[in-house]
C-alpha cells in the first residue's frame, strides 16, 4: 500500500476502539463499591470535589502518582519517538522499515502487559516498576551504545517492547488502591494524564540535546532520567498489594 494511504487506513482502523465504548457502556456493570460510595454520598449530602485529590494527604499521593507517570509515559516517549530515527539514520538498519520489526516489538509490547500485570500481584506493585524500568533501561542503552546488526535488532525489538510498555500494567492499580473511592476516577485520571502531558515533553527535550551530542546519547540520558525518576516516585508511596478497597 502507498504510505499516502497507508497512513489514511490506520486512522480509519483506530475508530474501533471508541466505537466499543458503546458496547461497554451497555454490558459493563458499574462496580458495588462505587454504586455503595454513591449511595453514601447522596445520603449524607457531601458530593466529591475534584479539589480533594490537592487537600491533606492525598496532595502527597497526587503529586507522587504524577511524577510517576512522567517518568513511566517520558521514558516510553523518548524512546519510541526517536530510537527509529536513530537506528536508521545512524545504524542504516534498514529491518525498520520492515513488518518484520514492528511484529517483533508488538509482541514484546503484548506479552510486556500480560507479565507486568502478574507480576505486579506476585512480588508486589513497586518491585514491578523497579524490574520494568531496569529492563526498559538495559535495553535502550544496548540499542543505544553497543553496535549490532539486522538480525540482532530485530531480535532485541522484543525486550524493548516487553518493558517499555509492560511497565504500565501495574499503574491502573497502583493508582486505583492509593485513591479514595468517592475521588478516585478524578484523583488517578489527573495523575496519570499529569504524566502523560509533562512526559510528552520528552521527545521535544531530546531533539534538543541531540543538537549538543550524538542522538543515541540524548536518547539514553532521558530514558535513564525517566525510568529512574518513576522507580523513586513508585518507591515513595506505600506499597498496596492486597489492599482490600472500600466505599
Amino acid at each position: 500500500m502507498a504510505p499516502e494511504m497507508a497512513w489514511r487506513v490506520m486512522f480509519l482502523v483506530g475508530i474501533a476502539p471508541a466505537v466499543m465504548v458503546f458496547f461497554v457502556r451497555r454490558y459493563v456493570q458499574e462496580p458495588a463499591i462505587y454504586l455503595e460510595s454513591r449511595a453514601q454520598i447522596a445520603a449524607r449530602g457531601n458530593r466529591p470535589s475534584f479539589l480533594e485529590i490537592f487537600r491533606g494527604p492525598l496532595l502527597r499521593v497526587t503529586l507522587l502518582g504524577g511524577l510517576m507517570g512522567t517518568g513511566a509515559q517520558g521514558g516510553y516517549y523518548a524512546v519510541t519517538t526517536w530510537l527509529p530515527t536513530f537506528l536508521r539514520t545512524e545504524r542504516g538498519l534498514s529491518i525498520l522499515d520492515s513488518t518484520g520489526y514492528l511484529a517483533v516489538l508488538i509482541a514484546g509490547s503484548f506479552c510486556g502487559y500480560l507479565t507486568g500485570g502478574y507480576l505486579a500481584d506476585i512480588i508486589g506493585r513497586r518491585l514491578t516498576f523497579l524490574v520494568f524500568a531496569i529492563g526498559a533501561g538495559t535495553v535502550v542503552l544496548t540499542y543505544t551504545h553497543i553496535a549490532f546488526g539486522n538480525r540482532a535488532m530485530l531480535v532485541l525489538g522484543f525486550p524493548l517492547g516487553f518493558f517499555a510498555s509492560g511497565v504500565f500494567s501495574a499503574m491502573g492499580a497502583f493508582y486505583t488502591e492509593h485513591f479514595p473511592t468517592r475521588v478516585r476516577g478524578a484523583g488517578q485520571g489527573f495523575a496519570y494524564n499529569l504524566g502523560r502531558a509533562t512526559g510528552a515533553l520528552f521527545p521535544t527535550l531530546v531533539g534538543f540535546l541531540s543538537a549538543y551530542m550524538p542522538l543515541g546519547q540524548a536518547i539514553g540520558l532521558f530514558a535513564a532520567v525517566a525510568y529512574a525518576t518513576m522507580a523513586i516516585a513508585a518507591f515513595l508511596l506505600p506499597e498496596t498489594r492486597g489492599k482490600v478497597l472500600s466505599a
